[in-house]
């Protein structure tokens, strides 16, 4: 583990407490679905209807603008394929659903009436929403090297008004994400100069653009255009920088 200066100026050890931003992200999440769900439960059916499908069009803005960013578009499409495929094969659809279900038995009886029917959507969805994005890799890596959690702090904020909607209309497995926060942004700190050395600033558009088409995904569901296995796209995220690396290989084949 390497060495450096936090945002208070004071020596820190990199990824040895990390942490913080995380926790604050974790926290927020927490604070922002008691208060959605405090929210939602005072709003008829037809308002908590029409939050989830003002989300689901802010949700379709927000992948765009991030699936734009690529610079080769056939790397977004390879990644998609390819991760598509591994995740099916993986079942991580069926895992997470899975693991919403399980927590949602466990916590039954705990839940407010009508808000349990959402609690394995609301966990998968929400997951997916806060873990996707160039702030939560760059933020956990930068929180790692440094100790500087200011960008994960940001992200928390956002978040948090982001689970305030979720779950008005989702119910109780929106703060169950925080457990899919804090697994992949705890990972990405605590591997964060390792991460550092590996990705590019190219991997992280394209990563970007993949997990984009992904959020644009999740628009579509939450607008009931079309029910999409989004979980099983998540090895994309992994294929995308991958592919980035292999292309100066290709290449070598054609010179």
């Amino acid at each position: 583990m390497g060495y450096g200066l936090g945002s208070d100026g004071q020596p820190y050890q990199a990824g040895a407490i990390g942490m913080v931003g995380t926790l604050i992200n974790v926290g927020m999440i927490l604070a922002g679905s008691c208060a959605g769900i405090s929210v939602g439960s005072r709003f008829p059916e037809r308002i908590r209807e029409i939050v989830l499908q003002g989300l689901g069009l802010l949700t379709l803005l927000v992948g765009m603008q991030m699936a734009l960013q690529t610079k080769n578009i056939l790397i977004v499409l390879g990644a998609v394929l390819m991760g598509g495929i591994t995740g099916e094969v993986l079942r991580i659809q069926d895992g997470l659903e899975g693991l919403g279900a399980f927590f949602q038995k466990k916590l039954a009886g705990k839940s407010p009436s009508g808000h349990g029917t959402h609690f394995a959507e609301g966990f998968v969805t929400a997951s997916l929403v806060f873990c996707i994005g160039p702030m939560a890799i760059l933020g956990s890596i930068q929180d790692g090297l440094s100790g500087d959690y200011r960008l994960l702090a940001i992200k928390s904020i956002l978040d948090g008004f982001a689970s305030i909607a979720f779950s008005a209309s989702l119910g109780w497995g929106v703060s169950l994400s925080v457990v899919s926060v804090f697994l992949y942004q705890g990972g990405i700190t605590l591997f964060a100069e390792l991460f550092s050395r590996i990705l590019t600033d190219s991997m992280i558009v394209e990563m970007t653009a993949a997990g984009g088409l992904i959020i644009v995904g999740i628009g579509l569901k939450l607008l009931s255009v079309k029910e999409i296995r989004l979980a099983s796209f998540l090895p994309a995220l992994v294929v995308a920088p991958a592919l980035v690396a292999l292309i100066p290989t290709f290449k070598s084949f054609f010179d």
